[in-house]
């Protein structure tokens, strides 16, 4: 429950996201909110993400996203 913000802060970007035409976008996070309160409801029933996901740093694996070229 502590990281329920996330949920708000990401429905506020496809908020903005939507305002201002950026449809692609606004899909994307709207994806992106499904896939984080999958993931809380996921903790709070005691299931840490490393249990359910490939290796990788804390359990997450991005691939390419953040890497500069």
């Amino acid at each position: 429950m502590k990281n329920e913000w996330i949920l708000d802060v990401l429905a506020d970007l496809r908020v903005f996201a939507q305002a201002n035409d950026l449809c692609a976008l606004a899909e994307q996070l709207d994806d992106a909110r499904l896939i984080a309160a999958t993931e809380l409801a996921s903790q709070r029933e005691g299931h840490a993400a490393h249990e359910r996901s490939a290796p990788g740093i804390g359990g997450c694996d991005i691939g390419e996203a953040g890497r500069r070229y």
